[in-house]
């Protein structure tokens, strides 16, 4: 049974850098392989972009309206009838730009038929606040691994601070790509508190309201 796979890192992990290799094996063993992205990533001409210089174009764009599955089916029907091979594995990068039902999309895939999907992104906003198709991927994908960078003191950076003209911003839209309107910043847990003075989230999330526990009296 084919799985499907979420790879996440920090910026810098070198995510796409790792989907190009792993696309790099498929193929020099004579398997086909399908690259695809969500259309919300616009740098790299559309294309796979590694922050080491490689770039591949993508074989197919995922828009948030796509229907993931369907897509999928299309492509690889034209891969068997131009090459008589079928795909071996499916490879998606910039995964957290995906919806909920594109996630569950690519979990059909694998499942139904029979076919692995690797998928590589980012866990967390800038504000420190799952994107949804991250949160997707963690909660039904059959393996998860994380893909480690270091923060500018040296510990693991966890995560991904916004930056405009070299200052730390923690407002704004969830989405903004890199290079593109801002750039960004891998931090650790200590360093990203550090910028923004101890908050969290941004307020976007409020804490529950505490509960007090009262002993039934007549509980003996």
């Amino acid at each position: 049974m084919a799985k499907l796979y979420f790879r996440y890192g920090a910026m810098n992990s070198g995510k796409s850098t790792a989907m190009l290799q792993a696309a790099f094996n498929y193929e020099e063993r004579g398997h086909a392989v399908l690259i695809a992205k969500p259309a919300v990533d616009t740098k790299g001409d559309m294309g796979i972009l590694s922050r080491l210089g490689f770039s591949r174009k993508a074989d197919f764009i995922i828009s948030p309206e796509s229907d993931a599955y369907a897509v999928f089916q299309r492509l690889r029907e034209e891969v068997i009838r131009k090459t008589g091979a079928d795909v071996k594995c499916l490879l998606l990068d910039e995964a957290q730009f995906l919806t909920e039902a594109q996630v569950d999309d690519l979990l059909r895939i694998a499942l139904l038929e029979d076919v692995p999907v690797i998928t590589y992104g980012i866990r967390t906003d800038f504000q420190t606040v799952a994107f949804p198709g991250s949160r997707r991927l963690l909660e039904v994908s059959h393996s998860i691994e994380e893909l480690k960078t270091i923060c500018r003191c040296g510990r693991k950076a966890i995560f991904n601070a916004r930056k405009l003209q070299d200052r730390y911003i923690f407002s704004g839209e969830q989405v903004a790509i890199d290079g593109v309107a801002v750039t960004y910043e891998s931090l650790c847990g200590t360093c990203y508190l550090t910028e923004s003075n101890g908050v969290l989230n941004a307020g976007r999330r409020q804490w529950p309201v505490a509960y007090t526990f009262e002993p039934d009296p007549d509980f003996t």
